[in-house]
């Protein structure tokens, strides 16, 4: 009987998750991007165990992932990437996870044993469609194009495929180089700029309902809203609801609902 009361509560968690995810794109799919901060190959091994951690939530959760755009660090971890989360609500889910994610640990690239703190950001966005028209002028854009740093076999490497597309009106950098032809590593970029567009706009339409309202609730590029401590304890602390977990290895390994869920709860009542 418990282990059954106890299937019934988490069913009904998760509905009331679900019903909570009404919002103008929350059944839209996502782009993710992930770069890190100061802090050199400890925030840039930072950045691909949150890559990781990432990767592994989507396939817990039955979502399709498809890199766009992955930058191999100079020792270790990554200088930057995003990809695509395809599923049902994925934006809903993973709109609260923007933000700066704080790391201490005992860096493994110190050879005193030095605790060391880095930071990486994580900025999600809907993936916009053709139903929403967005006005990108060719004069407001930048393209250079370069040879692929990443895997991708020969034909990458000796070609100028990788397309990197500046909108100089808002300073919106995007870039990918995960295809072959160039062609289509341009569409792909276009598509995510398309996406951060349509983001910034909302955000200000957010931003204004929100000051309204008296209850701004930041979720800029620069707030940090969650830390994980691996020394001297373990702890992965939500700064936003806190919400807790000692068990830093299964958050690592994509156990993020309860994360996930308490922050969706929490905008909610705003």
């Amino acid at each position: 009987m418990a282990r059954q009361a106890d299937t019934i509560d988490k069913r009904l968690k998760s509905l009331s998750v679900e019903m909570m995810l009404d919002g103008k794109d929350d059944d839209r799919n996502a782009i993710v991007s992930i770069n890190p901060g100061a802090g050199g190959t400890d925030s840039q091994d930072w950045a691909e165990m949150l890559l990781r951690m990432y990767t592994r939530w989507c396939e817990h959760k039955g979502f399709k992932v498809a890199m766009v755009d992955y930058q191999p660090g100079d020792e270790a971890g990554i200088k930057g990437a995003t990809f695509t989360v395809t599923g049902t609500n994925a934006f809903g889910y993973l709109k609260v996870e923007s933000g700066v994610h704080r790391l201490v640990r005992i860096s493994p690239f110190n050879a005193n044993g030095k605790r060391q703190t880095s930071f990486s950001s994580v900025f999600v966005c809907p993936e916009v469609d053709n139903e929403i028209v967005i006005d990108v002028q060719e004069k407001d854009l930048r393209v250079d194009v370069f040879r692929a740093s990443g895997a991708g076999g020969q034909h990458v490497n000796k070609t100028s495929s990788a397309v990197r597309v500046t909108h100089v009106p808002t300073g919106i950098v995007v870039q990918c180089q995960q295809e072959s032809s160039q062609h289509r590593n341009r569409e792909i970029a276009m598509n995510v700029l398309r996406s951060r567009l349509y983001q910034v706009e909302m955000q200000k339409v957010e931003a204004e309902m929100q000051e309204m309202h008296d209850s701004k609730d930041d979720i800029a590029w620069g707030s940090q809203i969650r830390s994980y401590v691996m020394h001297p304890y373990q702890m992965v602390k939500d700064h936003r609801t806190d919400e807790e977990s000692g068990n830093v290895k299964a958050v690592m390994d994509g156990s993020l609902d309860r994360f996930i869920e308490s922050a969706l709860m929490a905008r909610r009542k705003k």
